[in-house]
Order: structure tokens, then sequence, then C-alpha cells
């Protein structure tokens, strides 16, 4: 996919008018909160906007501005509308890494003071990542790490890192644990609320982490071929082996034209019988990407579909849930 960023100058300069048209209809009432009285949480992506509504319940309100799979968040254009909707916010939740590199530009454009989560920053994989073993439940009053924008980590794309940490279990229990701290902090009333939801969120990934231990057990090693690199930490997580050619994936998931060499060998490893499974982003495509599909189902490799953004009337466990279903059921055909 072609990374395209736009510069905070720009969309400043083009929303401005549009800002001061839309000011007089906000019903915003601060910082930290709406007319009702709710925490504004805004995500870049549905997915985070799963896990906020999760961790904040009937205590939040939550606006995600990517909510579709035709809106790619590595070429999404930020409008006026986003950028209001940022000003308004109580909460900022981005994934960080150059994925969502459109926040940044929100961010700066639309002068929030509020404090702002990198979802990135909670991967063990990424440099610098600090230890967040007791984030999922912090007590009443409590800071474990502070992440907020000020500290400018987390927002440059990273050669070789797969920013793609949703699918990392791991990752989205600390996330939910940071969550329920900086709410807490901004309706400091619903801690125990915030604290709690958190706490059941992560018993619920807990058991997606018990579905991928299942898949370990019977199928640890066995080989997957990824499109783009997406799903690699849930597949990693499943004990699985990722066999895909590095100049593959990377170049899919940049937009590029895949090396001609790679494509070849890529399509020897298919033929070979290797291959269990076959994970395809739908959000992401080319000739060369029908064209190991297409090889992969004449050779009966069972080929499914892990998106970057949350079906219709999903939730993040349900998504995951389903996703990992279908991991298992491919690997059993």
């Amino acid at each position: 996919m072609t990374r395209r960023i736009l510069a905070p100058v720009v969309l400043g300069a083009v929303s401005v008018l549009a800002l001061a048209g839309c000011a007089g209809t906000s019903t915003s009432t601060g910082a930290t909160g709406n007319a009702d009285g709710k925490v504004t949480v805004v995500a870049s992506t549905d997915v985070y906007g799963s896990i906020a509504e999760a961790v904040g319940g009937d205590f939040v309100d939550v606006q995600s501005i990517i909510t579709s799979p035709s809106q790619d968040p590595h070429e999404y254009e930020a409008s006026a509308q986003d950028q209001l909707t940022l000003k308004n916010a109580g909460l900022v939740i981005e994934n960080g890494a150059g994925y969502d590199a459109f926040m940044e530009s929100l961010i700066e454009a639309s002068g929030t003071t509020a404090p702002v989560i990198t979802a990135v920053e909670f991967n063990h994989d990424y440099p610098g990542a600090e230890s967040h073993d007791d984030a999922a439940t912090p007590a009443a009053g409590e800071s474990t790490d502070d992440h907020d924008h000020a500290e400018g980590d987390g927002h440059d794309h990273i050669e070789g890192f797969n920013e793609h940490v949703w699918y990392d279990p791991h990752t989205v229990e600390d996330l939910a644990g940071d969550i329920a701290e900086h709410l807490g902090e901004l309706a400091p009333d619903h801690v125990a609320d915030f604290n709690a939801n958190a706490a059941a969120f992560t018993q619920q990934v807990a058991g997606l982490e018990d579905s991928l231990a299942k898949i370990e057990a019977t199928d640890a090693g066995a080989k997957v071929f990824v499109t783009e690199p997406v799903p690699v930490y849930l597949t990693t997580a499943a004990g699985l082996d990722n066999a895909t050619p590095n100049e593959f994936s990377e170049a899919v998931e940049e937009g590029q034209d895949v090396p001609p060499a790679t494509l070849l060998e890529s399509l020897k490893l298919i033929d070979s019988g290797d291959i269990r499974v076959m994970i395809v982003n739908p959000q992401t495509g080319g000739a060369e990407v029908t064209q190991v599909e297409d090889e992969a189902k004449a050779k009966n490799i069972p080929v499914i579909e892990f998106t970057e953004t949350l079906p219709e009337g999903q939730t993040y466990i349900s998504w995951m849930q389903s996703n990992i279903t279908a991991l298992t059921d491919a690997l059993a055909a």
C-alpha cells in the first residue's frame, strides 16, 4: 500500500474555515467529556474503538475515525470534521509506528490537549517498549506508565517492525489496562468501573489465548503463508511458522510490485506442499496476491481472510475469536 502522510500545515489550512463553521454546533463540554458527562474517546480505527468501549462501558462516548474496510489507514486523508472530532476529545488512541500517520497530522492541527495512547508502545517487539505486566488492572489512583502524546514516542515507521499490534493478545491486554488508567484520571468517580471492565476484558483475551494454545498443542510448527504481515502476531501466538518470504509480504504491505524472483520463490513454496494455510488480507492485494491465492486453491490449501478493521456487527473479542476459529478449521481441513 502506498504510504501517504498529510502534512499538519496543509490540513490546518484546508480546514480552518470548516472548523469555524462547525464550532457553534459542538456539544462538547470540555477536554474530558461531552454533554452527557461521558468521556469522549477518539480512536484511529474501530478496532481500538471497540477496546475502548469494552473498558469504558457506559461512561464513554467512543468515536472511531476509520470504521469501514474500504478505508485504508495507511492512505486515509483526514477531513475538517475529523479535526473537529480530535479537538473535542478527552482521550485519543492511535496505533502508531506509521500505521495511522494521519493521526499525527490531526493531533497537531487540532491543538488537542487530550492524552494520547499509542498502542505500539505496549508491544514487546517495539524498540524501547517497557514492561506493563500490571497494567491490566491498575489500583485506584495508581499510575503505571504515562503514554501521553508529549513523550513523542511510537509515531514513526520502523523498518522490519510489524505495526499490526492489535493482533497480539499481550499488547491488547496491556493496552486495555492503560485505557482504564487514563479514563480513571479523567473520570475519577468511575475508576472502579473502568478497572473492573478492563479486568473482564483481559479475561476474555485470556480466553482467546487459550484457544490459540489449543492450536499450538495440535499444530505447532505448521507453516502458513501470509500475503501481508497483518496476522503474524496471532499465528505466532498459535505456535505456527510464518514461511512467507519477507520480500513478498513487505512489498504487498507497501503497495509495491513483488520482485519476480520472490514471486517465483513463493509459488514454488506453495507447490511444495509444505504450506498448511494461506491467510489473505482482503483490504490489500494486487496481481501477485491473486496469483499466489489461485495457486494455493489449486493445491487445495485452505485460504482464509484476516482484515485490519472490524467486520460489521463484531466486537474486538468476537472478531478475534472468529479469526481463531477460521484458523483452527483451516488447519483441520
